[in-house]
């Protein structure tokens, strides 16, 4: 039933929210020298603003640090100083250049599963970011195809399952996000394997999609994905 399987970049196979974090975090402490944070929402501000930015800079580094910038000049009524946003500018910068940390075992497990099915990589974000982290995992090779979207919804699916001519239900996607990887595949009527990071941006928790549900499954990392997957094909239609 299965032939194509997705996985997800960010967070499933290399690590990514943590080094965001920990902008977050100095993005606190460098506003927090102007406002009272208990006050402020601060985080709340940024993540409305990031996400009323994303039909404009789209989803990246790039823009959490315009929407950063954005925020702490609204919060601080444009009294941050000029050397403050180039520091914000700084740390948007760190975050383009991390290194590449592949999850413990991923490797081993794209390999597993690319025996039995087609495997392709389905990631969204900044195009000269992704393109940079792909190339630094070392598993470019392992791919039919990458794929780096601006969204991931059931247009970009139907897009992709199209042009390998396959029908939903002959694709499985795997990732960390219900959100973006695993509900509008679902919907489609495709399956999915639901792989849950530590942390999650919270614009990617908010799915429709609750509690169990047959076309999809949750696995506590990457070893178990295999399995996951040959349960999934054995279920019906």
């Amino acid at each position: 039933m299965i032939e194509l399987v997705g996985f997800d970049g960010d967070d499933t196979l290399w690590h990514s929210e943590g080094y965001y974090q920990t902008v977050h975090d100095q993005f606190e402490r460098l506003v927090g020298a102007y406002v009272d944070l208990a006050d402020a929402r601060l985080h709340e501000r940024l993540l409305e603003t990031e996400k009323r930015n994303i039909r404009l800079f789209g989803y990246g580094a790039k823009g959490m640090t315009l929407s950063m910038i954005e925020t702490a000049i609204e919060i601080t009524d444009a009294r941050i100083s000029a050397t403050d946003v180039q520091e914000l500018l700084r740390l948007g910068k760190e975050v383009l250049s991390h290194p590449v940390e592949l999850l413990p075992g991923i490797r081993e497990a794209v390999v597993e599963v690319a025996r039995n099915f087609q495997v392709v990589l389905i990631t969204k974000g900044d195009l000269f970011h992704q393109e940079a982290k792909v190339a630094r995992s070392g598993l470019a090779d392992l791919f039919h195809r990458i794929e780096i979207v601006s969204e991931k919804d059931e247009a970009t699916y139907q897009r992709v399952l199209g042009e390998f001519s396959l029908a939903p239900v002959q694709f499985a996607m795997v990732g960390n996000s219900l959100r973006s990887d695993i509900e509008p595949v679902v919907a489609l009527g495709g399956w999915g394997v639901y792989m849950p990071y530590h942390i999650t941006w919270a614009h990617e928790m908010e799915t429709g999609l609750a509690g169990e549900h047959p076309r999809y499954m949750d696995v506590a990392g990457p070893g178990e994905i295999p399995a996951a997957l040959s349960l999934l094909q054995s279920r019906k239609g």
